[in-house]
């Protein structure tokens, strides 16, 4: 399969199989998960994974979320974008954004787009 360009996702609904639900623990890492955590099925991103993806909007834990891509954070020391997706209508600043997904991005160089 070949890797999939972040930036045709922004803008567009997207469907994400939820992983790492709200509250659950990383497992490596061991830290708490306060929003849900995904992948968007059948794509490869930089890393050989499949596209990860914030849901933000959403405060229940999930198993799959249909939204629209309100952003994407690009790490800059690390070949794996990020979508962060919210419900249909739902807004926020890029400062907003920075806030909910900190406690995983706050380990990388990244910007907002």
């Amino acid at each position: 399969m070949e890797k999939v360009n972040s930036k045709n996702f922004l803008e567009r609904k997207v469907h994400v199989i939820i992983d790492r639900p709200m509250g659950s623990k990383h497992p490596k890492w061991k830290f708490i998960y306060p929003i849900n955590y995904g992948y968007i099925p059948n794509t490869i991103s930089g890393d050989g994974e499949e596209l990860d993806a914030y849901i933000i909007g959403v405060f229940e834990p999930l198993e799959k979320f249909e939204g629209k891509c309100i952003a994407i954070i690009h790490r800059l020391d690390d070949d794996d974008d990020k979508l962060v997706v919210a419900p249909e209508g739902k807004e926020y600043t890029k400062e907003q954004i920075e806030a909910l997904v900190e406690f995983q991005e706050r380990f990388f160089k990244h910007v907002i787009k």
